[in-house]
């Protein structure tokens, strides 16, 4: 009887050591940008504020982080109405063209991103969309998708219909039912899938390098400009803010979407 706890110590130890693992290289930007030395180094020598000022002050910092904001904002809104809107066909569609369709939508997950990035590329040559704000938000909206629709299906999965149908017999329309019914028993799924595009279109690196432009630049294109020009601790600085963040709605949707399934069971 006191030997059974120790393989859930073990396992919670074993656990432990590989999250430390996982979480480690991310946790050296941290120290690194507070270091007092105009290079990225670990350990950091001295301690200074000067790159969070910089990042606050410069130009180029923050002109990108407010383009990055506004196309995130745009592409959260855009990709959670459209997948919401997506994941309630879905649902509501046979199971082999509802299987077809869910691949398709959510090819930009699996599709490597250089791939997808050059395909991007190649057809916003053609329609002069490089380096503009509706190019990015298109992009971007592309590969946020995906997360929304997973979101607010597994909101639906759980769902019982059964109240749609009893409102539908009490004389509510369509509209109607989805406001007062559907719409609050979902809106968790919802709001996480918001959190996660915004985050996806926050961070996003790859297909923004190939469409940005001088004239629009996004904060993780103008953090890859400065680690291959300068690399002065102001990207970590940026690194740092970006963790925190990230790590904030990312959690926030998990957390959300959480409650919501022990809230179903």
């Amino acid at each position: 009887m006191l030997m059974r706890p120790l393989p859930r110590v073990v396992l919670g130890l074993v656990c432990l050591m590989v999250a430390i693992w996982l979480v480690a290289p991310t946790l050296v930007v941290i120290p690194m940008s507070f270091n007092a030395n105009k290079s990225l180094a670990f350990p950091p020598r001295g301690f200074s504020w000067q790159w969070y000022e910089n990042f606050a002050t410069n130009a180029e910092w923050s002109t990108s982080f407010l383009n990055s904001l506004q196309v995130a904002c745009i592409v959260a809104v855009l990709a959670t109405v459209l997948g919401t809107l997506a994941a309630f066909g879905l649902d509501r569609m046979s199971a082999r063209p509802a299987g077809l369709l869910r691949m398709i939508l959510l090819t930009p997950m699996v599709v490597p991103g250089v791939v997808l990035a050059i395909g991007i590329y190649a057809v916003y040559l053609d329609a002069h969309l490089v380096g503009t704000l509706p190019g990015f938000v298109l992009a971007h909206t592309v590969l946020a998708l995906p997360f929304v629709l997973i979101a607010v299906s597994a909101s639906l999965e759980v769902f019982d219909k059964r109240l749609e149908t009893a409102a539908a017999s009490l004389g509510a329309g369509a509209l109607t039912t989805f406001r007062t019914i559907t719409l609050p028993l979902i809106a968790p799924g919802i709001l996480s899938g918001l959190l996660f595009a915004f985050a996806t279109s926050f961070d996003e690196i790859i297909v923004s390098l190939f469409i940005t432009s001088p004239f629009l630049k996004t904060l993780p294109v103008q953090i890859y400009t400065s680690i291959t020009r300068d690399a002065d601790p102001t990207v970590a600085a940026v690194g740092t803010i970006l963790l925190i963040a990230t790590s904030m709605l990312i959690g926030g949707g998990m957390l959300l979407l959480g409650r919501e399934r022990k809230g179903r069971t």
